[in-house]
């Protein structure tokens, strides 16, 4: 004769009930999961789930918290490490770690509330993981002379491309976590002009993957305490090998910010003989415009002395037609006037003639 099944505590049920709610959610959002699914994957009636939750929206709470929480502890305990480029690494293994242990539990962080609309659950997570960030960013752009008001805005930047990027990899799945984490930090720490072209981890980040997968939970089990932020005193120390790889990837750093200002240097060189050639060009242009200038001024003057000296020519050839036309009437006048006085001459006697006859 089989035993009676074991009657479930009230604590048991409800956490039964949070684990196949989780699934359910996981899978089909909120909208498409209905208390009636609820209870009947649970094998209890529908006030069930109203005694422990409330409804629906109840569960979906308590779900969403457990996850926030859970990956907010990853993500903060991934920060406490000693040096930034490991906080850096650590960070994103912490967030990739996350999506694969807990591929339910992010499906329903990321599914009703995209990472870059600004709302929702998953938003508001980011930006209290930014917010962590941005603590650790003004500390930096304070020792290497930024401006440490621009920190909220880079570790935006920052936590939503690790964000966005374990979305993505929440369904392609490879490459594997490790190799995903070194890519996003040789984004991260290099930039596109310095990047790796084979990034790796430092050991320090890889030996701290090296742990045990949990297990999945199963509906009905108890869950798995979520893991707790260690002091910064209980971070264990790095070792001689840790610190050379610090000291190299500083090294790495101080080259490449030295040829970025070399590049710099050559580039305000190259900027500054372009810049004498185009000033000399111009000068060349203006010299010879104003050459042309003068050439056409010169030509422009020649040009009116030779009207002015035509001019003249024609005045002078003016008065002479005028001067000979007046010397040839005064002769016509005197030719004129020298025959009138000889006709009076000879007409003289004979008109005398006449006076002496008549008296």
């Amino acid at each position: 004769m089989s035993e009676p099944r074991r009657r479930m505590s009230g604590k048991e049920r409800r956490e039964q009930l949070i684990q196949i709610s989780r699934t359910l959610f996981a899978e089909k959002g909120f909208d498409g999961t209905s208390v009636e699914e609820i209870a009947a994957t649970a094998n209890v009636s529908k006030p069930v789930v109203y005694e422990h939750f409330g409804g629906k929206e109840g569960v979906y709470a308590v779900v969403v918290d457990r996850e926030m929480q859970k990956l907010l502890g990853m993500v903060t305990e991934a920060l406490s490490a000693s040096h930034s480029l490991i906080k850096l690494e650590r960070a994103a293994l912490a967030l990739l770690a996350y999506v694969e242990e807990n591929s339910e539990g992010f499906r329903i962080l990321v599914r009703d509330s995209h990472a870059a609309s600004g709302t929702g659950t998953f938003a508001s997570l980011i930006n209290d993981i930014a917010s962590q960030v941005e603590d650790v960013m003004v500390d930096e752009f304070a020792e290497r002379g930024y401006e440490p008001t621009l920190a909220p805005m880079y570790a935006q930047m920052l936590v939503g491309m690790v964000a966005l990027t374990g979305q993505w990899w929440l369904d392609v799945r490879t490459p594997p976590r490790q190799e995903v984490a070194a890519h996003l930090v040789n984004l991260a720490w290099n930039g596109l002009t310095g990047l790796a072209a084979s990034p790796r981890l430092t050991s320090a980040s890889r030996d701290l993957e090296q742990r045990p997968v949990p297990a999945p939970q199963r509906a009905g089990e108890p869950p798995a305490s979520p893991p707790r932020a260690r002091p910064a005193s209980q971070v264990p120390a790095l070792t001689d090998k840790e610190l050379r790889e610090l000291a190299k990837a500083r090294e790495r750093e101080s080259r490449e910010q030295e040829k970025a200002r070399e590049r710099e240097r050559r580039e305000a060189e190259k900027l500054a003989r372009e810049q004498e050639k185009a000033r000399l060009r111009d000068l060349r242009e203006q010299e010879k415009a104003r050459e042309r200038e003068r050439r056409e001024a010169e030509k422009l003057a020649r040009e009116q002395e030779k009207i002015r000296l035509r001019d003249l020519r024609e005045q002078e050839k003016a008065w002479e037609r005028e001067l000979k036309e007046q010397e040839r009437a005064r002769l016509k006048e005197a030719r004129a006037a020298g025959r009138d006085e000889v006709k009076g001459a000879e007409s003289f006697p004979q008109e005398r003639a006449k006076i002496e006859t008549s008296g």
